[in-house]
Order: C-alpha cells, then sequence, then structure tokens
C-alpha cells in the first residue's frame, strides 16, 4: 500500500503556506476593522473603477457566495461599499467600493505590498519571477484565469 506524507503533499503544503500568508496579512487589514472575506472584496472592487457584481467576486477569490454575502453585508454597514441594482438584470446587486472604501484601499495596498515583500523577501529577484511564473503554471493546470 502506498502511503502518503502529508508534509510532503504538494496540495497540502500550498495551502498550509496560503493560510500563513493569509495570516500574516490579516492582521494589517484587522485594524481597519475587517477580516480577510472582507478584504478580498475590498481587493477585487478596489482593481476596477466600475461596479462589479458579487457573482465576480465569487469568480475571483474563489470565496463562497455565503462569504462574501456576509462579508459585503459588513462593508456596507462600515460604509467601504455600496450597493446598486444592474441596470440590465434587477436580479444583479453590483458593488463598487464609496469615497471611504477608496481610501482605505488606498491605505491598505502599500501596508501589504510592503508584508508581501517581507514575506518573499528570503527568495532573490530570479527565484521571485521563477514563483511567479510557477504560480502562472499551476493557476493554469487547475483552470484559474487572472486578470492582468
Amino acid at each position: 500500500m502506498d502511503r502518503l506524507n502529508l508534509l510532503s503533499f504538494s496540495p497540502f503544503r500550498l495551502n498550509r503556506l496560503a493560510t500563513e500568508f493569509s495570516q500574516a496579512l490579516a492582521a494589517d487589514y484587522a485594524r481597519f476593522g475587517i477580516d480577510v472575506p472582507e478584504w478580498r472584496v475590498l481587493a477585487t472592487l478596489g482593481q476596477h473603477e466600475e461596479p462589479r457584481s458579487a457573482a465576480y467576486v465569487v469568480r475571483c477569490t474563489r470565496t463562497h457566495k455565503s462569504r462574501i454575502s456576509r462579508a459585503v453585508s459588513h462593508l456596507i454597514e462600515l460604509g467601504l461599499v455600496a450597493r446598486q441594482e444592474d441596470g440590465d438584470d434587477r436580479r444583479e446587486i453590483m458593488l463598487q467600493l464609496t469615497e471611504k472604501g477608496r481610501a482605505t484601499y488606498a491605505e491598505l495596498v502599500p501596508i501589504l505590498l510592503a508584508r508581501e515583500a517581507t514575506l518573499l523577501s528570503g527568495f532573490s529577484e530570479a527565484q521571485r519571477r521563477e514563483f511567479e511564473r510557477l504560480l502562472d503554471v499551476l493557476e493554469e493546470s487547475l483552470g484559474l484565469v487572472r486578470e492582468r
């Protein structure tokens, strides 16, 4: 019988690393009163000037729609996100950062990019480029499309 060494199993290692990265970043945006799913909504909407649907956020973040729905509700309460009906499809709710949400996003981005740089500081520039390339290969193998 084959045995699996969990600590050498790539999916487990990736998941463990993702959890550690996420927890390291969570401390930064917790200071703004938001959690991981809420940051994912804020970050996804922050990339765009025009409104996006909650379904779009779910697709981009691979976060369950109920978690995104709760996150959106809290972000609306905080005044960071505004909700509006889609003119073409009244069933679709569109989301957009408010002025306060844009300001929060603008304040958080440099903090998080600095944290990312610290987390990846053990890589040489060539290793970092190769790491990015390998992540692209893995995402492509899973059929994930990354917006550029």
